[in-house]
Protein backbone atom coordinates (compact mmCIF):
# COMPACT_ATOMS: atom_id res chain seq x y z
CA UNK A 1 0.00 0.00 0.00
CA UNK A 2 1.42 3.66 -1.44
CA UNK A 3 0.44 5.13 2.26
CA UNK A 4 2.90 2.40 4.09
CA UNK A 5 5.77 3.30 1.79
CA UNK A 6 8.56 5.68 3.80
CA UNK A 7 8.62 9.00 2.54
CA UNK A 8 12.36 8.43 1.17
CA UNK A 9 14.97 6.40 1.20
CA UNK A 10 18.73 6.62 1.75
CA UNK A 11 20.80 3.42 2.06
CA UNK A 12 24.57 3.42 2.90
CA UNK A 13 24.68 6.85 0.87
CA UNK A 14 22.89 5.67 -1.84
CA UNK A 15 21.26 8.63 -3.22
CA UNK A 16 17.82 9.64 -1.79
CA UNK A 17 14.68 8.16 -3.44
CA UNK A 18 11.30 10.08 -3.03
CA UNK A 19 8.31 7.28 -2.95
CA UNK A 20 6.37 9.73 -4.65
CA UNK A 21 8.37 8.57 -7.87
CA UNK A 22 6.12 6.28 -10.13
CA UNK A 23 6.37 2.42 -9.98
CA UNK A 24 7.73 2.20 -13.42
CA UNK A 25 10.24 4.93 -12.70
CA UNK A 26 11.43 2.76 -9.32
CA UNK A 27 11.57 -0.24 -12.09
CA UNK A 28 13.76 1.18 -14.04
CA UNK A 29 16.13 2.27 -11.25
CA UNK A 30 16.05 -0.87 -9.74
CA UNK A 31 16.77 -2.53 -12.84
CA UNK A 32 19.98 -0.89 -12.88
CA UNK A 33 20.92 -1.97 -9.54
CA UNK A 34 19.57 0.98 -7.59
CA UNK A 35 18.47 -1.14 -4.04
CA UNK A 36 17.21 2.19 -2.61
CA UNK A 37 14.43 2.22 -5.15
CA UNK A 38 14.02 -1.71 -4.97
CA UNK A 39 13.33 -0.49 -0.94
CA UNK A 40 10.67 1.85 -2.17
CA UNK A 41 8.89 -0.49 -4.14
CA UNK A 42 8.74 -3.14 -1.29
CA UNK A 43 7.61 -0.77 1.30
CA UNK A 44 4.71 0.24 -1.42
CA UNK A 45 3.71 -3.37 -2.49
CA UNK A 46 4.53 -5.38 0.86
CA UNK A 47 0.75 -5.81 2.28
CA UNK A 48 -0.72 -6.51 -1.38
CA UNK A 49 1.95 -9.25 -1.87
CA UNK A 50 1.94 -10.45 1.93
CA UNK A 51 -1.94 -10.87 1.79
CA UNK A 52 -1.55 -12.48 -1.78
CA UNK A 53 1.03 -14.90 -0.42
CA UNK A 54 -1.08 -15.64 2.87
CA UNK A 55 -4.22 -16.16 0.96
CA UNK A 56 -2.45 -19.14 -0.72
CA UNK A 57 -0.53 -20.63 2.20
CA UNK A 58 -2.98 -19.84 5.42
CA UNK A 59 0.22 -19.25 7.73
CA UNK A 60 2.16 -15.86 8.52
CA UNK A 61 5.52 -17.21 8.86
CA UNK A 62 5.27 -19.44 5.56
CA UNK A 63 3.67 -16.60 3.56
CA UNK A 64 7.03 -14.24 4.80
CA UNK A 65 9.11 -16.66 3.44
CA UNK A 66 7.47 -16.78 0.13
CA UNK A 67 7.52 -12.86 0.35
CA UNK A 68 11.42 -12.51 0.78
CA UNK A 69 12.10 -15.32 -1.91
CA UNK A 70 9.81 -13.69 -4.44
CA UNK A 71 11.38 -10.41 -4.04
CA UNK A 72 14.88 -12.07 -4.84
CA UNK A 73 12.79 -13.48 -7.47
CA UNK A 74 12.04 -10.11 -8.85
CA UNK A 75 15.23 -8.43 -8.50
CA UNK A 76 16.82 -10.93 -10.23
CA UNK A 77 14.32 -10.85 -13.54
CA UNK A 78 13.78 -6.77 -13.10
CA UNK A 79 15.33 -6.44 -16.27
CA UNK A 80 12.52 -8.39 -18.09
CA UNK A 81 9.52 -6.49 -16.69
CA UNK A 82 8.08 -4.24 -19.32
CA UNK A 83 5.86 -1.39 -18.73
CA UNK A 84 2.74 -3.13 -20.27
CA UNK A 85 1.71 -4.39 -17.19
CA UNK A 86 1.33 -2.51 -13.84
CA UNK A 87 4.46 -3.56 -11.66
CA UNK A 88 1.82 -4.66 -9.10
CA UNK A 89 0.45 -7.20 -11.41
CA UNK A 90 3.75 -8.47 -12.60
CA UNK A 91 4.71 -8.82 -8.93
CA UNK A 92 1.57 -10.24 -7.77
CA UNK A 93 1.95 -12.94 -10.25
CA UNK A 94 5.83 -13.40 -8.94
CA UNK A 95 4.46 -14.22 -5.30
CA UNK A 96 1.59 -15.99 -6.07
CA UNK A 97 3.68 -18.68 -8.23
CA UNK A 98 6.31 -18.85 -5.59
CA UNK A 99 3.31 -19.43 -2.58
CA UNK A 100 2.06 -22.14 -4.52
CA UNK A 101 5.34 -23.80 -5.31
CA UNK A 102 5.82 -23.53 -1.84
CA UNK A 103 1.99 -26.03 -1.23
CA UNK A 104 3.50 -28.29 -4.12
CA UNK A 105 6.59 -28.98 -1.89
CA UNK A 106 4.82 -29.98 1.19
CA UNK A 107 2.65 -32.27 -0.73
CA UNK A 108 -0.69 -30.03 -0.52
CA UNK A 109 -3.39 -30.22 -3.56
CA UNK A 110 -3.25 -27.36 -5.90
CA UNK A 111 -5.86 -26.37 -7.93
CA UNK A 112 -4.32 -23.84 -10.66
CA UNK A 113 -5.99 -20.51 -11.24
CA UNK A 114 -6.18 -21.14 -14.50
CA UNK A 115 -8.11 -24.64 -13.88
CA UNK A 116 -11.55 -24.60 -15.67
CA UNK A 117 -12.64 -26.81 -12.77
CA UNK A 118 -14.65 -24.38 -10.25
CA UNK A 119 -15.51 -26.33 -6.88
CA UNK A 120 -19.09 -26.80 -6.95
CA UNK A 121 -21.27 -25.08 -4.05
CA UNK A 122 -21.51 -28.50 -2.29
CA UNK A 123 -17.81 -28.97 -2.17
CA UNK A 124 -17.34 -25.31 -0.96
CA UNK A 125 -19.82 -25.80 1.72
CA UNK A 126 -18.19 -28.64 2.77
CA UNK A 127 -14.62 -26.90 3.28
CA UNK A 128 -16.25 -24.29 4.87
CA UNK A 129 -18.20 -27.37 7.44
CA UNK A 130 -14.69 -28.78 7.72
CA UNK A 131 -13.03 -25.67 9.17
CA UNK A 132 -11.58 -26.13 12.56
CA UNK A 133 -12.34 -22.55 13.41
CA UNK A 134 -15.64 -24.15 14.20
CA UNK A 135 -15.00 -25.86 17.08
CA UNK A 136 -16.57 -24.09 20.26
CA UNK A 137 -13.49 -22.46 21.85
CA UNK A 138 -13.04 -20.75 18.35
CA UNK A 139 -16.45 -19.59 18.07
CA UNK A 140 -15.70 -17.29 21.15
CA UNK A 141 -13.31 -15.20 18.62
CA UNK A 142 -16.42 -13.84 17.37
CA UNK A 143 -15.90 -10.77 19.81
CA UNK A 144 -12.55 -10.22 17.79
CA UNK A 145 -13.97 -9.48 14.24
CA UNK A 146 -11.03 -8.86 11.88
CA UNK A 147 -9.72 -12.58 13.12
CA UNK A 148 -13.17 -14.10 12.69
CA UNK A 149 -13.20 -12.38 9.16
CA UNK A 150 -9.06 -14.00 8.21
CA UNK A 151 -10.43 -17.71 9.79
CA UNK A 152 -13.43 -17.42 7.16
CA UNK A 153 -11.36 -16.35 4.17
CA UNK A 154 -8.85 -19.23 5.10
CA UNK A 155 -11.28 -21.42 4.80
CA UNK A 156 -12.33 -20.64 1.22
CA UNK A 157 -11.47 -22.97 -1.58
CA UNK A 158 -7.97 -21.95 -2.73
CA UNK A 159 -8.99 -20.26 -5.89
CA UNK A 160 -11.91 -18.18 -4.65
CA UNK A 161 -9.40 -17.04 -1.86
CA UNK A 162 -7.01 -15.18 -3.26
CA UNK A 163 -9.48 -13.56 -6.01
CA UNK A 164 -11.66 -12.52 -3.51
CA UNK A 165 -8.41 -10.94 -0.88
CA UNK A 166 -7.49 -9.32 -4.28
CA UNK A 167 -10.88 -8.04 -5.07
CA UNK A 168 -12.75 -7.57 -1.64
CA UNK A 169 -9.72 -6.59 1.16
CA UNK A 170 -7.49 -5.02 -1.98
CA UNK A 171 -10.10 -3.46 -4.03
CA UNK A 172 -8.42 -4.51 -7.42
CA UNK A 173 -10.37 -4.42 -10.32
CA UNK A 174 -11.83 -7.60 -12.22
CA UNK A 175 -9.37 -6.84 -14.79
CA UNK A 176 -6.35 -6.72 -13.10
CA UNK A 177 -7.00 -9.92 -11.33
CA UNK A 178 -7.32 -11.76 -14.41
CA UNK A 179 -4.43 -10.36 -15.73
CA UNK A 180 -2.07 -11.16 -12.40
CA UNK A 181 -3.56 -14.64 -12.20
CA UNK A 182 -4.20 -15.01 -15.66
CA UNK A 183 -7.78 -15.94 -16.17
CA UNK A 184 -10.70 -15.02 -17.73
CA UNK A 185 -12.57 -11.99 -16.29
CA UNK A 186 -15.77 -14.21 -16.11
CA UNK A 187 -13.86 -16.95 -14.04
CA UNK A 188 -12.87 -14.09 -11.58
CA UNK A 189 -16.54 -12.48 -11.34
CA UNK A 190 -17.55 -15.74 -10.71
CA UNK A 191 -15.45 -17.13 -7.92
CA UNK A 192 -15.26 -13.81 -6.08
CA UNK A 193 -19.41 -13.54 -6.34
CA UNK A 194 -19.24 -17.36 -5.09
CA UNK A 195 -16.71 -16.67 -2.56
CA UNK A 196 -19.13 -13.55 -1.19
CA UNK A 197 -22.14 -15.36 -1.10
CA UNK A 198 -20.05 -18.25 1.14
CA UNK A 199 -18.56 -15.18 3.59
CA UNK A 200 -22.08 -14.14 4.18
CA UNK A 201 -23.22 -17.12 5.44
CA UNK A 202 -20.54 -16.82 7.81
CA UNK A 203 -19.99 -13.43 9.39
CA UNK A 204 -22.07 -10.77 10.74
CA UNK A 205 -22.47 -7.87 8.96
CA UNK A 206 -19.80 -6.19 10.68
CA UNK A 207 -17.52 -7.55 8.26
CA UNK A 208 -17.15 -4.69 5.65
CA UNK A 209 -15.50 -3.02 8.13
CA UNK A 210 -13.70 -5.64 9.37
CA UNK A 211 -11.69 -6.41 5.78
CA UNK A 212 -9.68 -2.92 5.73
CA UNK A 213 -7.61 -4.66 8.59
CA UNK A 214 -7.71 -8.49 7.45
CA UNK A 215 -4.88 -9.74 7.40
CA UNK A 216 -2.46 -6.70 9.11
CA UNK A 217 0.96 -5.61 7.93
CA UNK A 218 2.81 -4.26 10.81
CA UNK A 219 5.27 -1.79 10.65
CA UNK A 220 7.45 -4.36 12.23
CA UNK A 221 6.41 -6.91 9.76
CA UNK A 222 7.60 -4.86 6.66
CA UNK A 223 10.63 -3.95 7.87
CA UNK A 224 11.94 -7.15 9.00
CA UNK A 225 10.56 -8.19 5.18
CA UNK A 226 12.81 -5.35 3.81
CA UNK A 227 15.79 -6.09 5.93
CA UNK A 228 15.77 -9.47 5.39
CA UNK A 229 15.51 -9.01 1.78
CA UNK A 230 18.24 -6.49 1.76
CA UNK A 231 20.74 -8.67 3.26
CA UNK A 232 20.38 -11.43 0.76
CA UNK A 233 20.83 -9.15 -1.85
CA UNK A 234 24.13 -7.88 0.10
CA UNK A 235 24.80 -11.64 0.02
CA UNK A 236 24.84 -11.62 -3.39
CA UNK A 237 27.54 -8.69 -3.96
CA UNK A 238 29.63 -10.68 -1.73
CA UNK A 239 29.82 -13.57 -4.05
CA UNK A 240 29.91 -11.69 -7.36
CA UNK A 241 32.94 -10.10 -6.06
CA UNK A 242 34.85 -13.06 -4.25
Amino acid sequence: MQAEAATSTRLRGRPLVSSAASDDELARRASAGDEAAFEVIMRRHNRLLFRTARSILKIDAEAEDALQEAYLRAWRALSTFRAESKLSTWLVRIVSNEALGRLRQRGASVIPFDSTMDTTGSEAEQSMDDDPDQRPECIAMRADVRRLVEARIDALPQGFRTVFVLRAVEEWSVEEIAQALQLPEATVRTRYFRARGLLREGLSRDIDLALGDAFSFAGARCDRIVAGVLAELAKDRCRHRS
